[in-house]
């Protein structure tokens, strides 16, 4: 009994062990094994079809500033908006792979997305709703040619400094200089001096009927469909001069602006972006290296962006315009707490660096949440080293004096080739000098903040969405009537939330390929320490307590 109870003993103690070992070093390189061999991208593969088509797809969510006194902004009062929505879009996304690099470590493609009203998530809102809000193509047309002239008049200008510097009488020239390029005075009130400038402006404003369908303000009465996909109509039956400026907003160029079968143009937030796909994608595969999966190497055959500004070193690409992390569709595996992640974006031309917040569950799902930092659109300029983000690509507007603009504001000029400044959903954490220029503005940091929740071990998003709103300058331009009155402020047109919440059908998938086998392996870990322990522990104690009884009553 002795000897038999403690090979019992030993046997416990052995698998005790065996289940150590298990538990901490064969499941655990079992399971990223197997995660390597899940995530990796290779043609044919499971993983290759959930990249080419999303296995579900993406909520795409639009609030809009419904404007409530068009009339009296045309007077000068402060704006006072109304957020309605959301207008709930499924938002399909669809790889059209080119090809795969030699040696398989990278994929080539073109990613086309179609967006369907979602009617049930979106109720009681419609897509017919109407609304009043911000004329964005007739603004942005306004300042972009108050822009150019800008332009000409700095050329002109640095052109006249060169040649006047060992001349009679320069620095009054100089003084002259200053004011044309804005130091003192508005570029376009400089102009109105300038015959072929003033005549240019006049033109312009008298023009504005035939190009933009008589407006009353700078505002428009539109359908949420035909603001968002179909487009509002412009430039219709022009003639003159009209023409020839609807000519020159055609050859433009601008994506959200598309000519319609009779010749008249159309503006549209996300019409260009419904079934169409330009932008040519490279990404890592995670072949050779898993925590590289979807990380983008190229764009467009290029490793860096070419918008932002660039470091005065020749050839030196700066922060800005650097290429960092996957289209947040998925994430590289093998999450560590306290670490981070970026995204990129190409509707705002930037790279996000997203932090670890805290653990989460989702539907019995571990995993971590992450969030953007203060670093996003806060903290830009040079006092923090970025101030590559600073264009400074408009005239006349509320910005600080070394052209970067305030706090929580990002000039999208050189991405979108039109005056558009990014912030977050109702202005959140940006400048009071933006904010107290409108009423109307909700922020909340639960509601309009960007956050994902992502799996630990593979990199799947679970929930989460990026949010970003889209705003534009409203101000005063000279010569221009229908501006004249005009308080400068940041209009805000649109927010929007682009996620995912993984739905039932994938829950279940997930669960039953990984976590349930996780818990089965967990299971098995702790079911043969514990029992091994156990029945180690108990066989060596019986073996003490019969080796300590008195002999006697052994023979007894």
């Amino acid at each position: 009994m002795l000897h038999w109870s403690l090979i019992v003993s030993a046997l416990g103690a052995i698998v005790a062990m065996l289940g150590a070992y298990c538990g901490w070093s064969l499941f655990p390189t079992m399971i990223h094994k197997k995660v390597e061999q899940s995530v990796i991208i290779a043609d044919g593969s499971e993983q290759f079809k959930r990249f080419v088509n999303l296995p579900q797809p993406l909520n795409f969510k639009v609030y809009i500033f419904n404007v409530t006194n068009p009339d009296m902004i045309q007077h000068g009062a402060i704006p006072i908006v109304e957020e309605i929505g959301p207008y709930v879009y499924k938002q399909y996304r669809h790889k059209k792979v080119k090809h795969f690099s030699r040696d398989g470590s990278k994929i080539t493609y073109v990613q086309k997305v179609h967006f369907d009203f979602d009617e049930d998530a979106s109720a009681p809102y419609t897509q017919s709703d109407r609304i009043v809000a911000l004329n964005m193509h007739m603004n942005a047309f306004l300042q972009v040619f108050e822009r150019e002239i800008t332009d000409i008049l700095q050329g002109f200008a640095n052109r006249l400094n060169s040649r006047l510097n060992s001349t009679p009488g320069v620095r009054v020239l100089k003084r002259l200089m200053d004011r044309i390029r804005g130091k003192r005075k508005s570029v376009l009130q400089i102009g109105e001096n300038d015959p072929g400038l003033a005549l240019l402006l006049v033109h312009l404003n008298a023009n504005l009927k035939a190009v933009f369908n008589d407006p009353r303000s700078m505002f428009v009465h539109t359908s949420v469909r035909e603001y968002l996909f179909d487009g509002v109509r412009f430039c219709i039956n022009p003639q003159g001069i009209a023409k020839a400026i609807c000519n020159q907003i055609k050859e433009s160029g601008s994506k959200t602006i598309r000519e319609q079968s009779d010749g008249s143009l159309a503006f549209s937030f996300f019409g260009h972006k419904n079934g169409s796909g330009h932008e040519v994608y490279e990404v890592h595969t995670g072949k050779g290296d898993a925590t590289k999966v979807l990380e983008i190497q190229k764009l467009d055959d290029s490793h860096n962006l070419h918008v932002w500004l660039n470091s005065s070193n020749e050839g030196e690409t700066s922060a800005c315009n650097q290429i960092n992390g996957t289209d947040a569709s998925s994430y590289p595996p093998f999450r560590q707490r306290g670490d981070s992640m970026y995204i990129f974006s190409a509707d705002i031309c930037r790279s996000v660096q997203l932090f670890y917040q805290s653990d989460i569950q989702y539907q019995g799902i571990p995993g971590f949440r992450y969030s953007i930092g203060e670093n996003f659109i806060n903290d830009i300029g040079p006092e923090h080293d970025n101030e590559c983000f600073c264009v400074d690509k408009l005239a006349n507007v509320i910005k600080r004096k070394n052209g970067c603009l305030y706090a929580g504001a990002l000039d999208l000029t050189t991405c979108l080739d039109a005056p558009v400044i990014l912030t977050l959903p109702h202005m959140l954490g940006a400048s009071n000098e933006y904010r107290k220029m409108i009423r109307g503005l909700k922020p909340d940091a639960k509601k309009h903040q960007t956050f994902v929740d992502v799996q630990t071990l593979t990199g799947t998003p679970l929930q989460g969405g990026k949010r970003v709103q889209f705003n534009m300058f409203l101000k005063s331009i000279n010569r221009i009537t229908i501006t004249e009155n005009l308080t400068t402020v940041l209009m805000p047109a649109i927010w929007v939330e682009e996620g995912i919440q993984l739905n039932g059908e994938m829950v279940k998938f997930f669960k039953k390929r990984l976590i349930n086998t996780l818990k089965t392996l967990d299971i098995v870990h702790w079911a043969g320490l514990c029992g091994g322990v156990g029945v180690a522990a108990l066989s060596l104690i019986y073996y003490i307590y019969q080796r300590g009884r008195p002999v006697k009553e052994l023979v007894k």
